[in-house]
């Protein structure tokens, strides 16, 4: 019966979700703590407690709107929006990292995937407190899908995953580098080996160094230690996985996956739209070009399937 009403409602909300008025909903800047500011968003009209999502960024340093420096496309401010404009309200927040910037402290060797698990988990527990919630579902993007997968467990009244990788980070990033890179194929294998067992090493070939300089690598060991497989076997509320078709970064395959992991959930592959959620039509250069354009919209369907999920809790 779920499954049925979550179609419906699928349907019924493509046609309508980017026909609202515009500002339906106000913005406020919470700082849950000291590390962690973000942007609320609250639908005007309520007529009882509404749902409220909290959206995970990916991986990097990427802020409450899904940027990064040099790559401003405004992912998860337009989703955030388009959900709020149906009466779902939405907190997006900002990395750790941007405040431990802002006041020069950042230490890139002290951090750890568990950082930001604990991050996810503070954001929920804050919402869970003010008591004026329906449900709280948490949405992961990308690496933020495995990260509030973990958080959602025990917590969150369902979860979302956004582009989440199916497999270990080190089984996904072997793969890109099979692809962007093969030479390096045989080398990134070893040193992933290496993480994987719990061991730093000396980095030697200069051309990995975004990958696996010195400061980076306790982060991979804390990150590679989890599998998504695994889990999201662990949750026990209802699950959307979504995934694009035009994804160059992380596959169908993997959302597919995570659905052989958890039958029980919901799968939807969205045609033409890509990692950061803008639909495209075209070849790999648009794909790629999108991901510098702020003003290129995200897919239509993305916040209808996201608003009929909650809907349906």
């Amino acid at each position: 019966m779920r499954k049925t009403i979550f179609t419906l409602l699928c349907i019924m909300l493509t046609a309508t979700v980017f026909s609202q008025a515009p500002a339906a909903f106000t913005k406020e800047n919470i700082a849950v703590n000291a590390l962690l500011n973000g942007t609320l968003y609250t639908p005007i009209k309520q007529s009882k407690k509404p749902n409220l999502v909290i959206l995970i960024a990916g991986s990097g340093p990427t802020d409450r709107d899904g940027n990064q420096k040099m790559m401003p496309n405004n992912s998860l401010k337009l989703l955030a929006e388009a959900v709020a404009n149906n009466g779902i309200a939405v907190y997006s927040y900002d990395k750790r990292i941007f405040a431990q910037m802002a006041a020069g402290q950042l230490d890139e060797a002290s951090l750890s995937f568990d950082n930001f698990i604990d991050d996810a988990k503070a954001v929920l527990l804050y919402f869970k407190n003010q008591k004026k919630y329906h449900t709280i579902t948490i949405a992961g993007h990308s690496e933020g899908a495995l990260i509030g997968m973990v958080a959602a467990n025990g917590n969150a009244d369902a979860y979302i995953s956004i582009a989440g990788a199916g497999r270990p980070i080190d089984e996904v990033l072997l793969e890109q580098i099979g692809k962007q890179a093969p030479f390096l194929k045989e080398e990134v294998e070893k040193d992933l080996a290496t993480l994987k067992s719990g061991n730093t090493f000396e980095l030697k070939n200069q051309m990995l160094a975004t990958l696996f300089r010195a400061s980076v690598q306790p982060y991979m060991i804390s990150w590679i230690k989890y599998n998504p497989q695994t889990e999201i076997k662990k949750l026990h509320i209802p699950i959307l996985l979504i995934n694009g078709d035009k994804d160059i970064q992380v596959s169908v395959n993997d959302a597919q996956l995570l659905y052989q992991a958890k039958s029980d959930a919901q799968l939807k592959i969205i045609p033409n739209m890509n990692h950061i959620f803008k639909e495209i039509k075209g070849d790999d250069t648009e794909n790629k070009a999108s991901y510098t354009n702020p003003d290129l919209p995200i897919s239509k369907e993305l916040p209808s399937v996201l608003t009929a999920f909650i809907q349906s809790l």
